[in-house]
């Protein structure tokens, strides 16, 4: 999408009193040259229009960071009603969800559209081979520990890694 042009101003509806800042940007898609226009409001009379727009932005990412505490992360499961246990998981969760954004960058999962859900998968995966190796009478090679975290881990994921021929 581009912006070509945009209109900033303050409004007041007569309905409702109180001045409102507001931004008005012209979309344009690039590709099909359809056009439409997002309104902005604050009620910061004082926020420059390039600062309401970076703001709108910013709310987006927000919401999908509440997306994923409360979709992955368990942000409405917890049944505690106490400030201080409510205050914990909701910080957890959080955490959790910055975590996993940057495991997804550092972590070898073989694709950039990887989600928490193949991360999680990922994580599962390892514990399991952990766990498997620890119940054999002899430790496997090198070689077979990345073959087994490779299997296991993909049994999860919505973007499986690409299977190796060694993997096989």
């Amino acid at each position: 999408m581009h912006y070509p042009n945009w209109y900033h101003g303050t409004a007041v509806h007569a309905q409702f009193a109180h001045p409102l800042n507001v931004v008005i940007l012209e979309k344009i898609n690039l590709r099909t040259q359809a056009r439409a226009h997002v309104i902005l409001f604050s009620s910061d009379l004082t926020l420059a229009a390039t600062d309401l727009v970076h703001y709108y932005r910013l709310r987006f990412q927000i919401e999908f960071n509440f997306r994923d505490a409360k979709q992955f992360w368990g942000l409405e499961d917890f049944m505690s009603v106490k400030p201080i246990p409510v205050t914990n998981a909701a910080n957890l969760a959080f955490f959790m969800v910055s975590l996993s954004h940057t495991l997804l960058k550092i972590l070898p999962l073989s694709q950039t559209e990887a989600s928490i859900l193949d991360l999680k998968a990922y994580a599962r995966g390892y514990r399991y081979v952990t766990e498997l190796i620890d119940l054999l009478p002899q430790k496997p090679t090198p070689s077979f520990w990345t073959q087994a975290l490779n299997r296991f881990a993909n049994l999860g994921r919505i973007h499986p890694a690409p299977s190796h021929p060694n993997s096989a």
